[in-house]
Formats: C-alpha cells, structure tokens, sequence
C-alpha cells in the first residue's frame, strides 16, 4: 500500500510540473483562454488513466494465459495467437487514448 500511495503522489508531482514544460508564448484563442487550463487537466488525466487501464488490462491478459497455459501444457499453441491479439488491441486503445489527448492539448494553444 506504501508503494502505491508514493507512486500515486509522485504521478501527482510529474503532472504539476510537466505544465511548465507545455508553457509557450503567442496568441491564444478565447476559447483557450477561458478553458485552457482545464483542457490540460483533462488532457493529463486522460493519458494517465488510459495508460494505466492498458497496463492492467495488459497484466490480467498475460497473467490469465500462463495460468492457462501452466494447467494445461498442450494449449499453449491454442492460447498464444489469442493472447497476443488480445494485447494488440489493448495497446491500440492506449495509443488512441494517446492520440487524442495530444488533440485535446492541440486546442490549448
């Protein structure tokens, strides 16, 4: 629990700071200038959410498969293929989640 509560508050830390990364000059619409800071919020914790239902999807996906695979040896050819198209997928909404968060940031500027 320790673990997790540092790994939660560190996460929290990177977020604040990485704001000042993402600063810049320049015009910015009104629409950015009356929503921005919220778009960056919704921004930070999409990426973060989706990355971390990927990663334990992800983990699940894997830990189901060997434990198949453990009980029965001769499914191993039948349940790899699956398993690995399994996870393609899983990684694909990640990279979605991905994509339109930078989109969402897009709006910022």
């Amino acid at each position: 629990m320790k673990r997790f509560v540092i790994s939660v508050l560190s996460m929290m830390a990177v977020m604040m700071v990485a704001s000042v990364a993402f600063a810049a000059g320049g015009e910015m619409s009104e629409f950015a200038m009356q929503n921005g800071g919220w778009i960056a919020v919704a921004a930070a914790f999409g990426i973060g959410l989706g990355v971390f239902g990927g990663a334990i999807s992800q983990g699940k996906t894997a830990a189901a498969a060997l434990e198949g695979i453990a009980r029965n040896p001769n499914a191993a050819d039948k349940v790899f293929v699956p398993m690995i198209l399994g996870l393609a997928f899983i990684e694909s909404l990640v990279l979605f989640n991905w994509v339109l968060m930078f989109l969402l940031q897009g709006k910022i500027v």
